[in-house]
Protein backbone atom coordinates (compact mmCIF):
# COMPACT_ATOMS: atom_id res chain seq x y z
CA UNK A 1 0.00 0.00 0.00
CA UNK A 2 1.88 3.24 -1.08
CA UNK A 3 2.35 5.55 1.48
CA UNK A 4 5.10 9.01 1.96
CA UNK A 5 5.58 10.82 4.99
CA UNK A 6 4.10 13.78 3.82
CA UNK A 7 5.05 15.60 7.52
CA UNK A 8 9.23 14.77 6.48
CA UNK A 9 9.33 17.74 4.24
CA UNK A 10 12.88 18.46 5.63
CA UNK A 11 14.35 15.68 2.86
CA UNK A 12 14.51 17.65 -0.62
CA UNK A 13 13.27 16.25 -3.62
CA UNK A 14 15.49 15.90 -6.38
CA UNK A 15 15.79 17.77 -9.63
CA UNK A 16 17.02 15.70 -12.58
CA UNK A 17 16.91 16.28 -16.11
CA UNK A 18 16.45 12.35 -17.65
CA UNK A 19 15.35 11.14 -20.46
CA UNK A 20 11.87 10.75 -18.84
CA UNK A 21 11.61 14.10 -17.44
CA UNK A 22 12.40 15.71 -14.26
CA UNK A 23 12.76 12.78 -11.75
CA UNK A 24 13.19 12.27 -8.42
CA UNK A 25 16.16 10.49 -9.21
CA UNK A 26 19.35 10.15 -11.38
CA UNK A 27 18.63 8.74 -14.79
CA UNK A 28 20.68 5.41 -14.21
CA UNK A 29 18.27 5.00 -10.72
CA UNK A 30 15.28 6.10 -12.47
CA UNK A 31 16.21 3.28 -15.48
CA UNK A 32 17.41 0.50 -12.82
CA UNK A 33 13.89 0.95 -10.90
CA UNK A 34 11.89 1.01 -13.83
CA UNK A 35 13.21 -1.78 -15.46
CA UNK A 36 13.28 -3.87 -12.39
CA UNK A 37 9.99 -2.95 -11.14
CA UNK A 38 8.34 -2.97 -14.73
CA UNK A 39 9.55 -6.72 -14.41
CA UNK A 40 8.43 -7.52 -11.22
CA UNK A 41 4.77 -5.72 -12.60
CA UNK A 42 4.79 -8.26 -15.81
CA UNK A 43 5.87 -11.56 -13.66
CA UNK A 44 3.05 -10.53 -11.54
CA UNK A 45 0.46 -10.30 -14.24
CA UNK A 46 1.50 -13.59 -15.86
CA UNK A 47 1.83 -15.39 -13.33
CA UNK A 48 -1.88 -15.15 -11.76
CA UNK A 49 -3.07 -14.95 -15.51
CA UNK A 50 -1.96 -18.59 -15.49
CA UNK A 51 -3.20 -19.61 -12.00
CA UNK A 52 -6.46 -18.28 -13.03
CA UNK A 53 -6.58 -19.96 -16.72
CA UNK A 54 -5.56 -23.24 -15.33
CA UNK A 55 -8.28 -23.56 -13.00
CA UNK A 56 -10.89 -23.22 -15.43
CA UNK A 57 -9.06 -24.70 -18.46
CA UNK A 58 -7.72 -27.66 -16.50
CA UNK A 59 -10.09 -30.38 -15.65
CA UNK A 60 -7.93 -31.98 -12.72
CA UNK A 61 -7.97 -28.77 -11.10
CA UNK A 62 -11.73 -28.04 -11.48
CA UNK A 63 -12.14 -28.33 -7.68
CA UNK A 64 -14.11 -25.97 -5.23
CA UNK A 65 -11.39 -25.52 -2.93
CA UNK A 66 -9.35 -23.72 -5.87
CA UNK A 67 -11.93 -21.02 -6.14
CA UNK A 68 -9.71 -19.96 -3.37
CA UNK A 69 -6.72 -19.57 -5.45
CA UNK A 70 -8.41 -18.12 -8.15
CA UNK A 71 -9.76 -15.43 -6.08
CA UNK A 72 -5.98 -14.76 -4.64
CA UNK A 73 -5.19 -14.72 -7.82
CA UNK A 74 -7.79 -12.08 -9.10
CA UNK A 75 -6.81 -10.05 -6.09
CA UNK A 76 -2.98 -9.94 -6.84
CA UNK A 77 -3.82 -9.18 -10.70
CA UNK A 78 -5.80 -5.89 -9.84
CA UNK A 79 -2.88 -5.46 -7.29
CA UNK A 80 -0.79 -5.26 -10.14
CA UNK A 81 -2.63 -3.10 -13.23
CA UNK A 82 -4.54 -0.76 -10.74
CA UNK A 83 -1.92 -0.53 -8.23
CA UNK A 84 1.89 -0.97 -9.21
CA UNK A 85 2.16 0.94 -12.35
CA UNK A 86 0.87 4.30 -10.63
CA UNK A 87 3.31 3.66 -7.85
CA UNK A 88 6.61 3.18 -10.47
CA UNK A 89 5.95 6.13 -11.72
CA UNK A 90 5.55 8.23 -8.90
CA UNK A 91 8.69 6.59 -6.99
CA UNK A 92 10.23 8.10 -10.37
CA UNK A 93 9.08 11.35 -10.52
CA UNK A 94 8.88 12.03 -6.63
CA UNK A 95 5.40 13.78 -7.44
CA UNK A 96 2.28 12.94 -8.41
CA UNK A 97 0.45 14.29 -11.47
CA UNK A 98 -2.24 12.44 -11.95
CA UNK A 99 -5.07 14.97 -9.48
CA UNK A 100 -6.62 14.49 -5.98
CA UNK A 101 -9.53 12.39 -7.58
CA UNK A 102 -7.49 10.08 -9.11
CA UNK A 103 -5.41 9.90 -6.10
CA UNK A 104 -7.69 9.02 -4.03
CA UNK A 105 -9.02 6.37 -6.39
CA UNK A 106 -5.49 4.52 -6.54
CA UNK A 107 -4.96 4.56 -2.43
CA UNK A 108 -8.71 2.98 -2.14
CA UNK A 109 -7.70 0.49 -4.94
CA UNK A 110 -4.24 -0.11 -2.90
CA UNK A 111 -6.00 -0.82 0.44
CA UNK A 112 -8.75 -2.44 -0.94
CA UNK A 113 -6.48 -5.31 -3.45
CA UNK A 114 -3.96 -5.87 -1.15
CA UNK A 115 -6.55 -6.35 2.02
CA UNK A 116 -8.12 -8.79 -0.41
CA UNK A 117 -4.94 -10.49 -1.24
CA UNK A 118 -3.54 -11.12 2.41
CA UNK A 119 -7.44 -11.76 3.64
CA UNK A 120 -7.74 -14.55 1.12
CA UNK A 121 -4.26 -16.02 2.22
CA UNK A 122 -6.28 -16.28 5.47
CA UNK A 123 -9.39 -17.69 3.75
CA UNK A 124 -7.11 -20.40 2.23
CA UNK A 125 -5.28 -21.50 5.47
CA UNK A 126 -8.65 -22.08 7.13
CA UNK A 127 -10.12 -23.83 4.23
CA UNK A 128 -6.95 -26.07 4.61
CA UNK A 129 -7.20 -26.32 8.31
CA UNK A 130 -10.86 -27.26 8.33
CA UNK A 131 -10.43 -30.21 5.53
CA UNK A 132 -7.75 -31.75 7.50
CA UNK A 133 -9.17 -31.73 11.59
CA UNK A 134 -12.73 -32.61 10.43
CA UNK A 135 -12.01 -33.89 6.50
CA UNK A 136 -15.84 -35.92 7.05
CA UNK A 137 -17.78 -33.42 7.98
CA UNK A 138 -16.28 -30.54 6.01
CA UNK A 139 -16.32 -32.49 2.87
CA UNK A 140 -19.73 -31.92 2.81
CA UNK A 141 -19.85 -28.85 4.24
CA UNK A 142 -17.10 -27.65 1.13
CA UNK A 143 -19.74 -26.64 -1.26
CA UNK A 144 -19.49 -24.17 -4.22
CA UNK A 145 -22.37 -21.96 -2.47
CA UNK A 146 -20.35 -22.15 0.64
CA UNK A 147 -16.73 -21.44 -0.90
CA UNK A 148 -18.84 -18.56 -2.92
CA UNK A 149 -19.61 -17.04 0.25
CA UNK A 150 -16.24 -16.81 1.71
CA UNK A 151 -14.77 -15.40 -1.08
CA UNK A 152 -17.03 -12.80 -1.43
CA UNK A 153 -17.05 -11.87 2.42
CA UNK A 154 -13.83 -11.81 1.65
CA UNK A 155 -13.96 -8.93 -0.70
CA UNK A 156 -16.95 -6.95 1.23
CA UNK A 157 -14.67 -7.15 4.46
CA UNK A 158 -12.11 -5.58 2.32
CA UNK A 159 -13.97 -2.30 0.86
CA UNK A 160 -15.28 -2.26 4.55
CA UNK A 161 -11.54 -1.31 5.26
CA UNK A 162 -10.27 0.48 2.52
CA UNK A 163 -13.47 2.07 1.81
CA UNK A 164 -13.88 4.59 5.35
CA UNK A 165 -11.87 7.35 3.63
CA UNK A 166 -13.74 8.05 1.07
CA UNK A 167 -16.64 9.29 2.89
CA UNK A 168 -14.19 11.10 5.51
CA UNK A 169 -12.22 9.13 7.48
CA UNK A 170 -9.01 11.46 5.98
CA UNK A 171 -6.70 13.91 6.46
CA UNK A 172 -5.94 14.39 2.71
CA UNK A 173 -5.51 18.17 1.63
CA UNK A 174 -7.86 20.34 -0.13
CA UNK A 175 -7.43 20.18 -3.88
CA UNK A 176 -5.63 23.60 -4.08
CA UNK A 177 -2.98 22.49 -1.26
CA UNK A 178 -2.86 19.01 -3.23
CA UNK A 179 -1.65 20.72 -6.48
CA UNK A 180 1.25 22.74 -4.60
CA UNK A 181 2.65 19.54 -2.70
CA UNK A 182 1.73 17.05 -5.24
CA UNK A 183 1.45 14.36 -2.68
CA UNK A 184 -0.08 11.63 -2.59
CA UNK A 185 -0.75 9.34 0.57
CA UNK A 186 -2.45 6.97 2.95
CA UNK A 187 -4.36 9.26 5.25
CA UNK A 188 -2.74 9.16 9.02
CA UNK A 189 -5.24 9.51 11.12
CA UNK A 190 -4.28 7.47 14.08
CA UNK A 191 -7.52 5.76 14.63
CA UNK A 192 -8.00 4.52 10.58
CA UNK A 193 -4.30 3.48 11.06
CA UNK A 194 -5.12 1.08 14.03
CA UNK A 195 -8.28 0.02 12.24
CA UNK A 196 -6.87 -0.35 8.87
CA UNK A 197 -4.53 -2.16 10.10
CA UNK A 198 -5.81 -4.65 12.44
CA UNK A 199 -8.35 -5.61 9.72
CA UNK A 200 -5.67 -5.37 6.63
CA UNK A 201 -2.96 -7.52 8.49
CA UNK A 202 -2.68 -7.99 12.32
CA UNK A 203 -5.89 -10.17 12.76
CA UNK A 204 -5.34 -12.19 9.27
CA UNK A 205 -1.77 -12.97 10.90
CA UNK A 206 -2.63 -14.11 13.88
CA UNK A 207 -5.37 -16.39 12.99
CA UNK A 208 -2.93 -17.83 10.17
CA UNK A 209 -0.68 -18.52 12.57
CA UNK A 210 -2.57 -20.30 14.69
CA UNK A 211 -4.58 -22.39 11.85
CA UNK A 212 -0.50 -23.09 10.50
CA UNK A 213 0.72 -24.18 14.33
CA UNK A 214 -2.64 -26.29 14.28
CA UNK A 215 -1.97 -27.60 10.66
CA UNK A 216 1.71 -28.51 11.52
CA UNK A 217 1.00 -30.45 14.58
CA UNK A 218 -1.52 -32.33 12.46
CA UNK A 219 0.63 -32.95 9.75
CA UNK A 220 3.90 -34.13 12.17
CA UNK A 221 1.02 -36.19 14.17
CA UNK A 222 0.13 -37.51 10.57
CA UNK A 223 3.65 -38.49 9.42
CA UNK A 224 4.39 -40.26 13.20
CA UNK A 225 1.22 -42.54 12.63
CA UNK A 226 2.46 -43.20 8.96
CA UNK A 227 5.84 -43.89 9.95
CA UNK A 228 4.25 -46.49 12.83
CA UNK A 229 2.18 -47.88 10.28
CA UNK A 230 5.04 -48.92 7.74
CA UNK A 231 6.75 -50.30 10.76
CA UNK A 232 3.84 -52.97 11.12
CA UNK A 233 3.61 -53.53 7.54
CA UNK A 234 6.97 -54.86 7.90
CA UNK A 235 6.42 -56.79 10.37
CA UNK A 236 3.48 -58.42 8.61
CA UNK A 237 5.74 -58.99 5.79
CA UNK A 238 7.92 -60.97 8.41
CA UNK A 239 4.87 -62.53 8.94
CA UNK A 240 4.00 -63.88 5.72
CA UNK A 241 7.42 -65.00 4.94
CA UNK A 242 7.53 -67.06 8.32
CA UNK A 243 4.05 -68.71 7.52
CA UNK A 244 5.14 -69.65 4.24
CA UNK A 245 8.63 -70.87 5.28
CA UNK A 246 6.57 -73.02 8.19
CA UNK A 247 4.56 -74.23 5.95
CA UNK A 248 6.73 -75.59 3.60
CA UNK A 249 8.68 -76.68 6.00
CA UNK A 250 5.37 -78.99 7.62
CA UNK A 251 5.08 -80.08 4.10
CA UNK A 252 8.85 -81.58 3.70
CA UNK A 253 8.21 -83.16 6.86
CA UNK A 254 4.94 -84.67 5.68
CA UNK A 255 6.11 -85.96 2.62
CA UNK A 256 9.51 -87.79 4.06
CA UNK A 257 6.69 -89.75 6.76
CA UNK A 258 4.56 -90.81 4.21
CA UNK A 259 7.62 -92.32 2.33
CA UNK A 260 8.55 -93.97 4.96
CA UNK A 261 5.34 -95.28 6.59
CA UNK A 262 4.31 -98.44 6.37
CA UNK A 263 1.54 -99.69 3.58
CA UNK A 264 -1.29 -99.71 6.07
CA UNK A 265 -1.29 -96.32 7.23
CA UNK A 266 -0.74 -94.95 3.66
CA UNK A 267 -4.22 -94.49 3.20
CA UNK A 268 -4.69 -92.18 6.44
CA UNK A 269 -1.71 -90.83 5.36
CA UNK A 270 -3.46 -89.72 2.38
CA UNK A 271 -6.21 -88.63 3.77
CA UNK A 272 -4.45 -86.00 5.75
CA UNK A 273 -2.76 -85.02 3.08
CA UNK A 274 -5.45 -84.96 0.69
CA UNK A 275 -6.75 -82.27 3.76
CA UNK A 276 -4.04 -80.51 3.76
CA UNK A 277 -3.57 -79.83 0.18
CA UNK A 278 -7.61 -78.96 -0.16
CA UNK A 279 -6.86 -76.77 3.24
CA UNK A 280 -4.18 -75.31 1.11
CA UNK A 281 -5.77 -74.63 -2.58
CA UNK A 282 -8.83 -72.77 -0.70
CA UNK A 283 -6.09 -70.27 0.87
CA UNK A 284 -4.08 -69.96 -2.39
CA UNK A 285 -6.41 -67.98 -4.64
CA UNK A 286 -4.05 -64.67 -6.29
CA UNK A 287 -3.62 -61.87 -4.03
CA UNK A 288 -6.40 -63.23 -0.96
CA UNK A 289 -4.93 -62.64 2.63
CA UNK A 290 -4.56 -65.63 5.05
CA UNK A 291 -7.41 -65.96 7.41
CA UNK A 292 -5.93 -66.16 10.78
CA UNK A 293 -8.60 -66.95 13.43
CA UNK A 294 -8.45 -65.33 16.93
CA UNK A 295 -10.73 -66.44 19.07
CA UNK A 296 -10.34 -65.28 22.27
CA UNK A 297 -13.80 -67.28 23.97
CA UNK A 298 -12.43 -70.58 22.54
CA UNK A 299 -8.70 -71.60 23.80
CA UNK A 300 -9.25 -75.34 24.08
CA UNK A 301 -6.97 -78.38 22.86
CA UNK A 302 -7.43 -77.99 19.42
CA UNK A 303 -6.05 -74.78 18.67
CA UNK A 304 -3.26 -74.94 21.14
CA UNK A 305 -0.73 -75.83 18.50
CA UNK A 306 -1.97 -72.81 16.71
CA UNK A 307 -1.47 -70.57 19.78
CA UNK A 308 2.14 -71.82 19.84
CA UNK A 309 2.76 -70.88 16.35
CA UNK A 310 1.17 -67.70 16.93
CA UNK A 311 3.35 -66.90 20.18
CA UNK A 312 6.39 -67.66 18.17
CA UNK A 313 5.14 -65.31 15.33
CA UNK A 314 6.74 -61.91 15.01
CA UNK A 315 3.01 -60.92 13.11
CA UNK A 316 1.51 -61.08 16.57
CA UNK A 317 4.42 -60.10 18.78
CA UNK A 318 2.04 -56.85 18.89
CA UNK A 319 -1.71 -58.08 19.32
CA UNK A 320 -3.18 -54.85 19.53
CA UNK A 321 -0.98 -52.89 16.97
CA UNK A 322 -1.22 -55.68 14.45
CA UNK A 323 -5.11 -55.54 15.20
CA UNK A 324 -5.59 -52.15 14.90
CA UNK A 325 -3.66 -51.80 11.87
CA UNK A 326 -5.43 -54.47 9.80
CA UNK A 327 -8.93 -55.13 9.08
CA UNK A 328 -11.14 -57.49 10.84
CA UNK A 329 -14.12 -59.45 9.82
CA UNK A 330 -16.76 -61.07 11.20
CA UNK A 331 -17.60 -65.32 10.82
CA UNK A 332 -21.00 -66.95 11.49
CA UNK A 333 -21.91 -70.40 11.91
CA UNK A 334 -25.45 -72.15 12.36
CA UNK A 335 -24.77 -72.61 16.18
CA UNK A 336 -24.88 -68.64 16.89
CA UNK A 337 -21.91 -69.55 18.96
CA UNK A 338 -19.66 -66.16 19.35
CA UNK A 339 -18.20 -65.60 16.11
CA UNK A 340 -14.47 -65.17 15.91
CA UNK A 341 -12.56 -62.51 14.71
CA UNK A 342 -10.66 -62.94 11.36
CA UNK A 343 -7.16 -60.59 10.63
CA UNK A 344 -6.23 -60.41 7.56
CA UNK A 345 -2.67 -61.00 8.10
CA UNK A 346 -1.04 -61.12 5.18
CA UNK A 347 -1.34 -61.74 1.24
CA UNK A 348 -0.63 -65.02 0.36
CA UNK A 349 2.04 -63.72 -2.37
CA UNK A 350 3.15 -60.76 -0.10
CA UNK A 351 5.89 -59.66 -2.58
CA UNK A 352 4.49 -57.39 -5.43
CA UNK A 353 1.58 -56.44 -3.13
CA UNK A 354 4.06 -54.87 -0.17
CA UNK A 355 6.48 -53.31 -2.91
CA UNK A 356 3.17 -51.69 -3.80
CA UNK A 357 2.60 -50.60 -0.48
CA UNK A 358 5.84 -49.68 0.61
CA UNK A 359 5.91 -47.21 -2.53
CA UNK A 360 2.29 -46.18 -1.89
CA UNK A 361 3.77 -45.28 2.04
CA UNK A 362 6.91 -43.62 0.87
CA UNK A 363 5.01 -41.12 -1.53
CA UNK A 364 2.50 -40.33 0.83
CA UNK A 365 5.16 -39.65 3.75
CA UNK A 366 7.04 -37.42 1.44
CA UNK A 367 4.21 -34.90 0.45
CA UNK A 368 3.43 -34.96 4.44
CA UNK A 369 6.89 -33.86 4.15
CA UNK A 370 6.88 -31.34 1.49
CA UNK A 371 3.24 -29.85 2.68
CA UNK A 372 5.06 -29.14 6.37
CA UNK A 373 7.82 -27.57 4.85
CA UNK A 374 5.62 -25.70 1.86
CA UNK A 375 3.48 -24.10 5.33
CA UNK A 376 6.86 -23.07 6.74
CA UNK A 377 7.69 -21.03 3.91
CA UNK A 378 3.49 -19.64 3.47
CA UNK A 379 3.91 -18.45 6.74
CA UNK A 380 7.46 -17.09 6.34
CA UNK A 381 7.29 -15.06 3.10
CA UNK A 382 3.78 -13.62 4.17
CA UNK A 383 5.39 -12.38 7.11
CA UNK A 384 8.52 -10.98 5.39
CA UNK A 385 6.22 -9.28 2.47
CA UNK A 386 3.88 -7.59 5.37
CA UNK A 387 5.52 -7.10 8.47
CA UNK A 388 8.18 -4.05 7.89
CA UNK A 389 5.35 -2.25 5.38
CA UNK A 390 2.74 -2.72 8.25
CA UNK A 391 5.13 -1.71 11.03
CA UNK A 392 6.39 0.98 9.30
CA UNK A 393 2.36 1.93 8.59
CA UNK A 394 1.37 1.38 12.29
CA UNK A 395 4.50 3.61 13.53
CA UNK A 396 4.69 6.68 11.99
CA UNK A 397 1.96 8.50 12.72
CA UNK A 398 2.32 7.79 16.19
CA UNK A 399 6.32 9.13 16.63
CA UNK A 400 6.66 12.50 14.99
CA UNK A 401 10.40 11.92 15.02
CA UNK A 402 10.01 9.13 12.67
CA UNK A 403 11.03 9.95 8.99
CA UNK A 404 12.24 7.18 6.94
CA UNK A 405 13.99 8.03 3.72
CA UNK A 406 11.90 7.88 0.51
CA UNK A 407 14.18 5.15 -0.60
CA UNK A 408 13.33 3.24 2.26
CA UNK A 409 9.71 3.68 2.48
CA UNK A 410 9.53 2.89 -1.19
CA UNK A 411 11.38 -0.54 -0.97
CA UNK A 412 9.39 -1.32 2.22
CA UNK A 413 6.28 -0.72 0.24
CA UNK A 414 6.93 -2.87 -2.41
CA UNK A 415 8.68 -5.30 -0.25
CA UNK A 416 4.89 -6.17 0.26
CA UNK A 417 3.96 -5.74 -3.49
CA UNK A 418 6.22 -9.04 -4.25
CA UNK A 419 4.17 -10.88 -1.87
CA UNK A 420 1.84 -10.80 -5.35
CA UNK A 421 4.65 -11.93 -7.31
CA UNK A 422 5.39 -14.82 -4.91
CA UNK A 423 1.86 -16.22 -4.40
CA UNK A 424 0.99 -17.81 -7.57
CA UNK A 425 4.64 -19.20 -6.89
CA UNK A 426 3.93 -20.60 -3.75
CA UNK A 427 0.64 -21.93 -3.86
CA UNK A 428 0.91 -23.95 -7.10
CA UNK A 429 4.57 -24.40 -7.89
CA UNK A 430 4.06 -27.20 -5.27
CA UNK A 431 1.51 -28.75 -7.02
CA UNK A 432 1.80 -31.34 -9.43
CA UNK A 433 -1.42 -30.45 -11.44
CA UNK A 434 -0.56 -26.50 -11.12
CA UNK A 435 2.94 -27.65 -13.06
CA UNK A 436 1.63 -30.17 -15.69
CA UNK A 437 -1.47 -26.89 -16.44
CA UNK A 438 1.44 -24.15 -16.85
CA UNK A 439 3.33 -25.99 -19.34
CA UNK A 440 0.09 -27.44 -20.97
CA UNK A 441 -0.96 -23.49 -21.02
CA UNK A 442 3.21 -22.74 -22.58
CA UNK A 443 3.11 -24.78 -25.02
CA UNK A 444 5.97 -26.97 -22.84
CA UNK A 445 3.92 -30.29 -22.71
CA UNK A 446 5.04 -33.46 -24.07
CA UNK A 447 2.66 -33.85 -27.33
Amino acid sequence: MGKENGTCSDEPHGNFSTFFGQTDVPEWEAVLTIGTLSFVILLTIIGNILVILSVFTYKPLRIVQNFFIVSLAVADLTVAILVLPLNVIYSVLGRWIFGIHLCKMWLTSDVLCCTASILNLCAIALDRFWAITDPINYAQKRTVKRVLLMIAGVWILSLVISSPPLIGWNDWPEPDVFLQIQVCKLTERQGYVIYSSLGSFFIPLFIMTIVYVEIFIATKRRLRERAQASKINLSKNQCAVNHRDNQQDRESVSSETNHNEQPEANGKAKNKKSKKKKEKDSDTNTLKPILTHEDSLTDNAENSSLSQRRNSNPCTSDKKAILNSTTTVTLSNSNSKPSPKVVLCEPKKPGFVYQFIEEKQRISLSKERRAARTLGIIMGVFVVCWLPFFLMYVIIPFCPICCPSRRLINFITWLGYINSVLNPIIYTIFNMDFRRAFRKLLGLAPN
